[in-house]
Parts: C-alpha cells; sequence; structure tokens
C-alpha cells in the first residue's frame, strides 16, 4: 500500500512539473532521454571497445570479433522493429527500465564468462536491451518535442553518440588496466540509466493519456503508398551506405592503426574517441538543420558530402588520417536524424514502427558489416577494407530521388 502511493504521489509530481504542452520542447525529458541514451550505448559500445582484450584473452581472429558483433547487432536489428510496432498499439512506458536490465545482464556476463559462446550470450542481452531502448525513448523524444521534430531526435541521438564515444576512453583506462571484472563498475551507470528511465516512464504514461496529445503531431505531409515504399528502400539503402561504411571505424579502426602506423592500443582508442566525437557533433546538428533546411537536403548532402574524404583517407599517413576522420564522422552521422524523422513523416502515424526499422536496419547492418569485413580483412588486409569502403557514399545519390513531405520551419 506504502509502495503504491509513493508511486501515485510521485506520479502527480511529475505530471504538475512536466506538464504537456504541444506548442513547447519537454527539455526535462527529452535531457533524461539524451542521457539515457548516453548511459545506455555508452555500456554497449564497451564490447567493440575491449576486442583487442578479448582477442588476446579468448584468441579470436577477426572473423570471430566480427560474429561477436553480428549477434549483439542482429539481436537488436530483429527485435527492433518488432517493438516499434507492438507500442504503436499497445505502449510500454515501463518496458524502457526493463530494456536497460537486460543490458546489465549482458554487461555482467561479459565480465565474468570463461568461453566464446559465453561471450556471445553477453552480447545477445545487450542487443535486446538495445532493441527495446531505440524504439520507445525516441517515440518519447518526439512526443516531448512540441512539433521540432528534428532537433528533438538530434538531442536524442546526440546522447548515444556521445555515449559511444565514451566508451573507447571507459576501456582504455579503466577497462583495459583492471582487466574484465572491472567492466562490473559498469552496472552503476545501468542503475542509474533504470533509476531515470523510470522517471520518464511516468512521464510516458501520463503524456499518453492526456487528453488531445495524440493529435498533437498529426500535421504530417503524405505521399503516395506507392511512392513512400520506394522512399523507405531508399532511406535503407542509405543506411546500409552510412553503416557499412561506419563499422570499418567502429570494430576495425584500431586494429587499422595499430597495424598500418604502428600506435598502440590505449593510443588508438583515443582516436577513436576523436571519430566518435566528430559523429556526436555531426548528430547533434543533422536534426535542427533538417528542421530548418528540409531533411531531403540534408539526407543528400551528408551522404554525397563525405565521398571526397572518405576516398583520400586510404592513401594518407597517421596526422592525415586522424584529421579526416574528423570530418568524415561529423558529416556521415548528420544524416541520421534526418533520415528517421523523414521516414517517420512519410508514414504518419508508426513513430515507434519507423524508429525501430531505422535503428534495427542500422544495427543490423553494422553486425553484418563487422562480419563481412572481419572476413575481407582476413582474406585481404585491413588497409584493403578501407580501400573498398570508401566508395559506399557514392550510394548518396539516390537520394536525389526522395520526395518532399515535410514543410520547412523557421
Amino acid at each position: 500500500m506504502l509502495r503504491q502511493l509513493t508511486y501515485s504521489r510521485m506520479e502527480r509530481i511529475l505530471i504538475m512539473a512536466e506538464s504537456v504542452n504541444p506548442g513547447r520542447v519537454t527539455m526535462g525529458i527529452l535531457a533524461s532521454a539524451s542521457i539515457c541514451h548516453m548511459l545506455n550505448d555508452m555500456l554497449q559500445s564497451l564490447l567493440p571497445a575491449i576486442y583487442p582484450m578479448l582477442a588476446q584473452e579468448f584468441s579470436l581472429d577477426f572473423t570471430r570479433i566480427g560474429l561477436l558483433t553480428l549477434t549483439y547487432q542482429i539481436t537488436a536489428s530483429i527485435l527492433q522493429p518488432v517493438v516499434g510496432a507492438f507500442t504503436d498499439k499497445h505502449p510500454q512506458p515501463f518496458s524502457l527500465p526493463f530494456g536497460m536490465g537486460c543490458t546489465l545482464t549482458g554487461l555482467i556476463l561479459l565480465s565474468m564468462v570463461d568461453s566464446y559462446p559465453m561471450l556471445l550470450l553477453g552480447a545477445s542481452f545487450m542487443g535486446v536491451g538495445s532493441s527495446i531502448f531505440h524504439p520507445e525513448t525516441s517515440r518519447v523524444a518526439r512526443m516531448a518535442s512540441g512539433g521540432r521534430h528534428g532537433l528533438a531526435q538530434s538531442l536524442f541521438q546526440v546522447g548515444g553518440n556521445f555515449g559511444t564515444s565514451l566508451g573507447p576512453l571507459l576501456a582504455a583506462f579503466i577497462v583495459l588496466p583492471g582487466g574484465r571484472d572491472s567492466i562490473r563498475w559498469a552496472s552503476l551507470a545501468a542503475v542509474l540509466g533504470i533509476a531515470l528511465l523510470l522517471r520518464i516512464g511516468f512521464w510516458y504514461r501520463a503524456h499518453h493519456r492526456a487528453p488531445g496529445q495524440r493529435g498533437s503531431t498529426a500535421k504530417q505531409a503524405s505521399v503516395p503508398p506507392a511512392k513512400a515504399r520506394l522512399a523507405l528502400g531508399i532511406l535503407l539503402l542509405l543506411i546500409f551506405s552510412k553503416y557499412f561504411y561506419l563499422a570499418s571505424f567502429s570494430s576495425y579502426y584500431i586494429f587499422y592503426l595499430m597495424q598500418s602506423f604502428g600506435v598502440d592500443v590505449g593510443q588508438a582508442q583515443v582516436y577513436l574517441f576523436v571519430f566518435l566525437g566528430a559523429v556526436a557533433a555531426g548528430t547533434i546538428i543533422g536534426g535542427p538543420l533538417g528542421d530548418r533546411f528540409g531533411r531531403k537536403r540534408v539526407i543528400v548532402a551528408s551522404i554525397l558530402g563525405v565521398v571526397p574524404f572518405t576516398l583520400v583517407l586510404p592513401y594518407v599517413g597517421l596526422t592525415a588520417t586522424v584529421i579526416l576522420s574528423v570530418p568524415i564522422g561529423l558529416i556521415l552521422a548528420s544524416a541520421f536524424p534526418a533520415i528517421v524523422v523523414y521516414g517517420q513523416e512519410l508514414m504518419p502515424g508508426k513513430v515507434g514502427t519507423i524508429a525501430g526499422l531505422m535503428f534495427g536496419f542500422a544495427f543490423g547492418l553494422g553486425g553484418i558489416g563487422a562480419a563481412v569485413l572481419g572476413w575481407l580483412a582476413d582474406q585481404t588486409s585491413i588497409g584493403f577494407v578501407y580501400h573498398v569502403c570508401a566508395f559506399l557514399p557514392l550510394l548518396g545519390i539516390f537520394a536525389l530521388l526522395l520526395p518532399k513531405v515535410e514543410r520547412r520551419t523557421a
């Protein structure tokens, strides 16, 4: 009885403090969602960040490293659209802390298992956590946007990108010196995330039930179904080009720097942080630019604009490689917030489905890319991988075929 009264009081406080205004950004909830995204993706980015340690301890080649990434990301990619479609019809506000709990379980497994199959199990738990977290939290960001959907999506996504960039530093300065046991300290971040997500869950439930809110974001442009399906296919193709290229960095950039330029693991982790920091910066600017200039323009400029840098990167030295990684991450990352919001406006009423499809497809392609590129690196060299991937952003030419589905906003 006391617990029920406490929860009821908490809900009343949150409803008063975060009253929903359809024309106003609910910044407190957006900030909480972004922080949770940071914590979630920081914890999940520990997996690729500790690959060198796992490779040494478990005698893993590039193919097994790629399969580890594939297990994690395929688990997330398969479930995310399912979760999104289900919650479009049956919202689940308190599924968010449950998802973070799955991530926590995966971390604990990674810190204590002694076999490769158990590493795969830990990776799969982390994938399940991600599959629950992203579609529902993306929905929360849209509900709190006050109509500024690109801004909200960027604020939400930049938390994840910043968290991903922290993973290598966490690995370099805590996990690698302390060994796999030190991963357990990350459970404190997961507990904090669960607490924040409980708060968001109360707000989500109150917002969902608030009268007049379901129609607050209904002013969306529409296109004929056949053209919408074509546009959705183009978006998925663009995600393919973006995330296959990003897989070469997230999973193998450390090895590329070590083998090509002779840097040590710690130094390579710092250089990876530089790239991931640029990705975070690109994410924060992509959404507002889409709100201001139109999502299609941002998508085209982001994918095609990175081509000169990717084509040059395989031929330069260490300093130039690190410098080039900044515009590559910055420009390429600015596309994704615009892609997600464009897709949601392309198919009104399917916010969770589109978010789950986009995030899930991105995760799945990242996993497939890691496995394919790992195999390619074993068959050729890690340097050859970057020569091949340099041409992937050229697929951005298809973005010119996208129809316009949103109005510009000042």
